[in-house]
């Protein structure tokens, strides 16, 4: 099996653990808390299908080497990928406000619960806030953009055969 189509099976694993968690396991829940777990697995999943479709585009040479690092991957998927395959440029505001979510989670001093939503304040007291009706939309742009990234990565799946 190809890196690409590990990676896009990833993407798909992580998106269903989102999607289930957002579903099915908060619901009964109701901790706030889990809806950061739901960013992190969303965050992947957006994340391992961009690699995917580079990794895929590498394996044709059609784009040069990259560096393995997110903002490397981001960039060249922008600039080579979004035009080229008619793909929305929300996505990247969309997964740039996932990772913004976790670097905020993980250098902030104070987080709490607030009824059904999470709230992170950084060093200056700004606040970010985590709510179940915005992922639920993150959730379902994410489905359409991972679709269209397999659907891509897996046109020329028989020449590799």
């Amino acid at each position: 099996m190809e890196k690409f189509q590990e990676l896009r099976d990833s993407a798909g694993k992580k998106l269903k653990i989102a999607d289930y968690m957002l579903t099915m396991t908060y619901p009964l829940v109701k901790d706030p808390k889990l809806l950061l777990s739901v960013v992190e697995n969303l965050f992947l999943a957006y994340s391992y299908s961009i690699s995917s479709l580079l990794h895929y585009e590498r394996l044709f040479k059609r784009i040069p080497n990259f560096q393995d690092d997110f903002s490397s991957k981001l960039d060249l998927f922008a600039d080579r990928c979004l035009g080229k395959y008619g793909i929305d440029s929300e996505n990247i505001r969309i997964i740039t406000d996932l990772r913004e979510i976790i670097v905020a989670h993980r250098k902030s001093p104070v987080e709490f619960s607030q009824k059904d939503s999470f709230v992170i304040c950084d060093g200056n007291y700004t606040f970010t806030t985590v709510s179940p009706s915005i992922i639920k939309g993150y959730v379902e742009k994410a489905k359409l953009f991972i679709r269209k990234m397999s659907s891509i990565v897996s046109e020329d799946e028989a020449i590799l055969k």
